[in-house]
């Protein structure tokens, strides 16, 4: 297959809001070793894809410039020592960066198969919010059958894939959400209970359920105490971001005398071993529940990649429910 030289891509022209994504042409990447070229046909569109864009986010050294961590489409190359992939396989991919771009290259270790019964558009928002969760929530949080479970953010990409995940697992399943539509599509999703953060006090819902055993946050801020008061004894809350800030007053006392465990995690700085890792679990055990119709990504809306600025702009609206996707080809 001959590859063309150039390639349509979206750049960050300078730190700032949506308008300084800028559609620009660039070199098509050559695959290194262990790494696969596809030609991407969408890209998901994340929040660090937003805080990179706004210069609070810079990508690893090794990584792209180009905003985008995931995407599906066809592998045109390989590079040496890939095994297990080949050209002309469907995929979607976890990227280390480069995703809102016609063609990318990562590491053949971070892609799987397209999962039977979805279409391309889809399986583009499966990587980065289904590669997040099941880390956080299943591998770092030890989410177990029976246990209660908050996610915050319900309606977002992680919250729509945490709570069906957690609920096709077992676990009873409390989420916040900011509308009461948001609220219903959490509870026809699978949620027990959908809080409206507007009008109820999630640690006070919590509480009289016995408490959180496992809490997924990515908001921060003055949600973090609020946090350890819905937490039972013994709980863990897992950190995966901080909408409202990374810094607050916490009475460390109650982590003590409750035993409570705080940890958390960001993806895209760990090793591309951590990754595959990840990815082989989610191979045996979340893609045979896509395959079979049980977990699904909820979709929210579609781009064009020249209109990738648009796409942020009603992301950081919080408008959305699901994923919103970039058309790349």
């Amino acid at each position: 297959m001959t590859l063309p030289a150039t390639m349509r891509a979206v750049e960050i022209s300078e730190p700032g809001g949506p308008e300084v994504l800028r559609l620009t042409d660039r070199p098509v990447p050559v695959p290194g070793a262990g790494e696969i070229l596809i030609r991407l046909a969408y890209a998901g569109v994340n929040r660090p894809d937003a805080l990179q864009r706004a210069g609070l986010y810079a990508p690893p050294p090794w990584a792209s410039d180009l905003p985008g961590l995931e995407g599906a489409g066809e592998v045109v190359a390989i590079g040496p020592d890939v095994a297990g992939v080949a050209v002309g396989d469907r995929v979607c991919a976890l990227l280390p960066g480069g995703g809102y771009a016609e063609y990318v290259v990562t590491p053949a270790a971070h892609a799987l198969p397209v999962p039977e019964g979805l279409d391309l558009e889809q399986a583009a928002c499966l990587p980065e919010t289904f590669f997040t969760v099941w880390s956080n929530v299943f591998m770092r949080g030890g989410l177990k059958a029976g246990e209660r479970f908050l996610v915050h953010g319900g309606s977002s990409g992680i919250g729509t894939t945490a709570i069906q995940l957690a609920h096709v697992f077992g676990a009873r399943v409390f989420t916040t959400a900011g509308s009461a539509e948001k609220c219903a599509v959490c509870v026809a999703l699978g949620a027990e209970r959908a809080i409206n953060y507007r009008e109820e006090d999630f640690a006070e819902v919590l509480r009289a359920e016995g408490g959180a055993d496992l809490i997924l946050d990515m908001v921060g801020g003055d949600y973090l105490p609020k946090n350890v008061k819905a937490l039972a004894d013994d709980g863990r809350l897992v950190q995966i971001a901080f909408l409202k800030g990374a810094k607050v007053e916490l009475n460390f006392a109650q982590v003590m005398m409750r035993r409570l465990t705080i940890t958390g995690s960001t993806l895209r700085p760990q090793s591309d071993l951590a990754k595959a890792r990840i990815a082989d679990e989610l191979r045996d055990k979340v893609w045979p529940l896509i395959a079979a119709g049980r977990v699904r990504p909820v979709m929210d809306s579609e781009f064009p990649l020249e209109e990738a600025a648009a796409a942020h702009a009603r992301m950081e609206s919080s408008a959305h429910v699901g994923k919103i996707v970039l058309k790349v080809a």
